[in-house]
């Protein structure tokens, strides 16, 4: 925590700040340990201070990490004591607020609102958050596995979304709370996998579907995201090929990444595969994202991104091919950028029928 904090005033005092402030759940937790409805607050002395309604301060004291807890009510009496804190200092802040803004404003002349300290530094992983990502990704494995014995025709898109939640608690993989995800899980069969983030549905498994099976599960406030697809009994002579060549491209999308490659060339890296396949028009999205405490964050892997990989970056690298009222299929891997990638999911990527 100590190293996160100096990291986080290095990049604040490049933009001329000596005082960060967050109130973003994500950027709260990662300056404190405590996760909940509270403003953040990080002098230049290393000094950290969580202003918390009364509700929360007992969360906070057991949860937070060096820090004074500071009772206000709730509402504008958080806002208050942070004012009284640092009117005089020249302050960075998440604030998303509009209205929150203008009040401080008023009375802190030297506050700008950024949110670049906070992902500058959470975008290159510590040894702790890799750990924990690791073992997140270690579960959805498992879940993987799961699907593979589970999974059968009839069978609705919500019944096993049901099981595969129920194995997710019982591995204490699934937070609640201000943790929780919005939508944890991805699971389109046939035509629904067509569409990338499809909602899950009551649609019966059939035979010959593909079935898009996507992960997205929180381990101790971190996110893992991987996804596999599966068939039911024979499949179409197109869906084979198309499958084999997402196959392809993700393993030199995988192969590409290093430190000091761009983003961009990833994405490229897979995309021009899809292209030369004849699939060029179906994948229909980035080639991945940076995971942590949210389950998209910087940085982009997109063909727009000039962002330089670094080592300890996690991100994800999934290609996929769509075809409107067909099928849809993805494969995705979350990772840890080194010079040899580390690849968080060890579940077979060859086509598992079902």
């Amino acid at each position: 925590m100590k190293q996160r904090r100096k990291n986080l005033l290095k990049y604040a005092q490049k933009i001329d700040c000596d005082t960060l402030v967050t109130f973003e759940p994500e950027n709260l937790f990662y300056m404190t340990g405590f996760w909940g409805e509270a403003i953040g607050l990080l002098e230049k002395n290393g000094k950290t201070t969580i202003i918390a309604p009364e509700l929360e301060v007992g969360r906070a004291k057991d949860e937070s990490q060096d820090c004074t807890v500071i009772t206000a009510e709730r509402g504008s009496g958080l806002i208050s004591s942070l004012i009284k804190k640092i009117k005089k200092n020249q302050v960075c802040t998440d604030c998303q607020n509009y209205s929150v803004m203008i009040s401080l404003k008023k009375s802190i002349p030297k506050i700008i609102s950024t949110t670049e300290p906070f992902y500058n530094s959470r975008i290159v992983k510590d040894e702790k958050e890799i750990k924990i990502l690791k073992k997140a990704s270690k579960i959805i494995d498992e879940m993987f596995d799961v699907c593979s014995k589970k999974m059968k025709v009839g069978q609705k898109e919500s019944d096993l979304q049901t099981i595969l939640m129920k194995y997710a608690l019982e591995q204490e993989m699934f937070d609640t709370g201000y943790k929780s995800t919005l939508n944890p899980l991805i699971i389109a069969g046939g035509p629904n996998g067509a569409l990338p983030h499809a909602q899950v549905s009551q649609r019966k498994f059939k035979k010959g579907d593909l079935v898009v099976t996507d992960l997205t599960l929180r381990y101790k406030g971190y996110v893992s995201d991987s996804t596999r697809t599966f068939a039911l009994g024979k499949i179409p002579s197109q869906a084979n090929e198309a499958y084999e060549v997402v196959k392809e491209s993700q393993r030199l999308g995988l192969k590409s990444v290093k430190p000091n490659v761009n983003c961009k060339d990833v994405d490229f890296a897979c995309r021009k595969y899809i292209e030369e396949k004849n699939y060029g028009q179906y994948f229909i999205h980035s080639t991945g994202h940076g995971i942590g405490l949210e389950v998209h964050e910087l940085p982009t892997v997109s063909y727009r991104s000039e962002t330089k990989l670094k080592k300890n970056m996690a991100i994800t690298v999934e290609p996929g091919i769509y075809i409107k009222n067909k099928f849809g299929i993805r494969i995705e891997d979350s990772l840890i950028v080194k010079e040899r990638a580390i690849i968080m999911h060890k579940f077979t990527k060859d086509l598992i029928t079902i």
